[in-house]
């Protein structure tokens, strides 16, 4: 899919949020420098205002944000994404499982068995986005989910998303959201207990 304003017939299936599209397409608001998904409950832009994407990751290289309404980012591995070449599915798997959070697009090509060039050529066409861009997203949105989900400090965090340091995830998060990791939890840790605080045990 080329990145382009929607057609009459996309903009009307936007404006009453039709959840066939979503992880299909991916609204990018140049206004805002936000994109969202097809069913976020935020008003639906003009439709000059509206660039299409065909994942996240194509997106976030165009340089919009991901709202943080709908979360348009924790969708990476929709339909879209997936493509039509076998390759592409195991790369995708590959990226999922880290291979990229250390190695090199190089290695991820030896590993799968073609050229690097021929993998850029493929993300390129299926995904919109680099194989680098996608192991970026996926960090990212895991490192969120666990943020959301868990009491884990931020360097655990880091380390369990893939990333080589807690300061790599905070400059991450301040490309991606302006703002860093901490500022977008929904919950605090939980604070330890000290020797005092320790509950006795009576028996």
């Amino acid at each position: 899919m080329n990145n382009s304003m929607p057609s009459d017939q996309v903009y009307a299936a936007l404006q009453r949020r039709d959840p066939a599209l979503d992880g299909v397409v991916f609204s990018g608001v140049r206004t805002t420098g936000i994109y969202c998904r097809p069913v976020c409950k935020a008003r639906v832009p003009l439709q000059k205002n509206i660039t299409l994407y065909p994942t996240a990751a194509a997106a976030e290289t165009a340089g919009y944000r991901p709202c943080l309404r709908c979360r348009p980012e924790t969708t990476p591995f929709s339909p879209a994404w997936k493509g039509t070449q076998t390759t592409v599915n195991r790369a995708l798997d590959l990226i999922n499982d880290g291979a990229l959070n250390t190695g090199t697009v190089c290695a991820l090509a030896l590993r799968l068995g073609v050229s690097e060039r021929h993998v850029s050529r493929l993300f390129a066409e299926h995904i919109g986005a680099s194989p680098t861009q996608v192991s970026k997203t996926l960090r990212v949105q895991k490192a969120k989910r666990l943020l959301n989900t868990t009491p884990l400090p931020l360097s655990q965090i880091a380390l369990q998303a893939g990333f080589p340091s807690q300061r790599s995830m905070r400059s991450a998060f301040l490309t991606l959201y302006g703002r860093p990791p901490s500022a977008l939890r929904k919950h605090k840790a939980i604070k330890p207990l000290t020797p005092k605080e320790t509950p006795h045990d009576p028996s």
